[in-house]
């Protein structure tokens, strides 16, 4: 394949086209060992070094195995392998996805090569990867995966003339990735390019401004700048009295409830109701074992809960999924389908952001906890990482539980389409 190939998958940016080429004869950078490219989101940066990918390692190797590394193999399929079939088809390769192997087979020029997917979603994806032997590894959103899963991807790169390819959106400045490699690039033999939406052309100018308009604070100097800068300050400065303070105008057509227990600390349980396609918290049940001196029960607070349904049709209770106790406690009396939340909590802050930034999520004046919290919920300005102050996060920990199980801004659920069982759950 010559350079002039790269014409073929056009438009490419200038530094797109860097990306596409960087390993080849005529390229300044051909002696480089990795290449690293962060920046802004949609800046074009992953379909590119992706193609490149699988044609430095199909014009290269011959029977060789390559990893291709994400989050979870579920985002790797959907934010890679996907889009970039067709374009290497397009190119004259063959390609063969194996979904039960978790691998894809890529063949052009007589050689054919093995790429294996791999998810880096925890501590324990390292041993995932663990004992094979790759000729190269591209590492998608390395800045969310664990350290101890890039570590040992990178170190089963073992073969002469392996490559190391990273691509992130920034994270905090402390962030073991910036300070390892971001910073240390040169001393690394690393590439390293910085996107910003400008360098994708596909971008017209209005969904440029869209994307402008999505995020606010850290996520806008990370997302849309393409800094790596540390979140300080109010965790929802999007949050507005006079815009978010109401109740629903029209009529109830769906009911959830979330909760965080706790037995020192304070219990919050929202109330929160679906009114033309935006959600409304209702009613709140709140209690401060501190305050009033007295702890309360697993049933006490299970009282509580029926008190705060009123009666009503509930779809479902979203509790804090290390409230075991509490959890069968809700289980056994088998009126409610319970579920434990999913307790991301960086990404349920960017999301519950987004519901309050576009108009989808709304507060009753009867629900005065939550409001007030909104003032005091606060970024940590330890260095290191992103983390939120353990203070007066409860009805901001409900509400994050919330969010993060609606299945996008329509409010459909994805854990209710579930058969609903009475009596104890397994």
């Amino acid at each position: 394949m010559k350079e002039d190939s790269c014409k073929r998958v056009l438009p490419f940016s200038k530094k797109q086209m860097t990306v596409f080429c960087w390993f080849m004869d005529k390229s300044p950078y051909r002696d480089c060992d990795a290449i690293i490219c962060d920046g802004a989101v949609r800046s074009g940066k992953t379909f590119c070094m992706s193609i490149s990918f699988a044609v430095w390692a199909t014009l290269n190797f011959n029977g060789a195995a390559f990893a291709m590394c994400g989050k979870t193999i579920q985002s790797l399929r959907r934010n890679i392998v996907t889009p970039i079939l067709p374009a290497l088809r397009g190119l004259g390769l063959k390609v063969s996805e194996k979904r039960s192997g978790n691998l894809v087979e890529i063949s052009a020029f007589g050689n054919k090569n093995t790429f294996y997917l791999f998810g880096g979603r925890d501590e324990s994806s390292a041993s995932l990867i663990q004992g094979i032997t790759l000729t190269g590894v591209m590492l998608d959103e390395v800045a969310l995966m664990p350290r101890s899963f890039v570590e040992q991807a990178i170190a089963r790169c073992s073969v002469d003339g392996s490559r190391l390819w990273f691509s992130c959106n920034p994270d905090h400045p402390g962030h073991w990735f910036h300070e390892e490699w971001i910073k240390k690039a040169k001393e690394k033999n690393c590439l390293y390019l910085h996107f910003t939406m400008d360098d994708n052309p596909s971008l017209s100018p209005e969904i440029i401004s869209r994307y402008k308009k999505l995020y606010s604070g850290a996520f806008y100097e990370r997302f849309v700048e393409g800094k790596w800068t540390a979140a300080h300050g109010c965790v929802y400065p999007m949050f507005d009295l006079e815009k978010h303070i109401k109740e629903p105008d029209g009529e109830i057509t769906r009911r959830i409830i979330s909760c965080d227990y706790g037995t020192v600390n304070p219990s919050s349980f929202g109330l929160w109701g679906e009114c033309g396609g935006k959600w409304y918290r209702l009613r709140e049940y709140y209690y401060d074992s501190k305050q009033t001196g007295v702890q309360r029960t697993d049933e006490e607070h299970y009282a509580a809960l029926e008190e705060l349904a009123a009666g009503e049709t509930t779809e479902a209770v979203i509790v804090d999924p290390s409230a075991a106790s509490f959890i069968e406690c809700v289980r056994r009396h088998g009126r409610f389908r319970v579920l434990p939340a999913v307790n991301d909590v960086l990404d349920g802050i960017r999301k519950t952001g987004d519901m309050l930034r576009e108009g989808k999520l709304f507060f009753s004046p009867r629900c005065k906890d939550i409001i007030r919290e909104f003032s005091l919920y606060r970024w940590d300005d330890s260095p290191g990482r992103d983390s939120v102050k353990k203070q007066n996060d409860h009805a901001m920990d409900d509400m994050r539980y919330f969010v993060m199980t609606v299945e996008g801004l329509g409010g459909g659920f994805f854990a209710l389409a579930e058969k609903r069982r009475t009596g104890n759950w397994d």
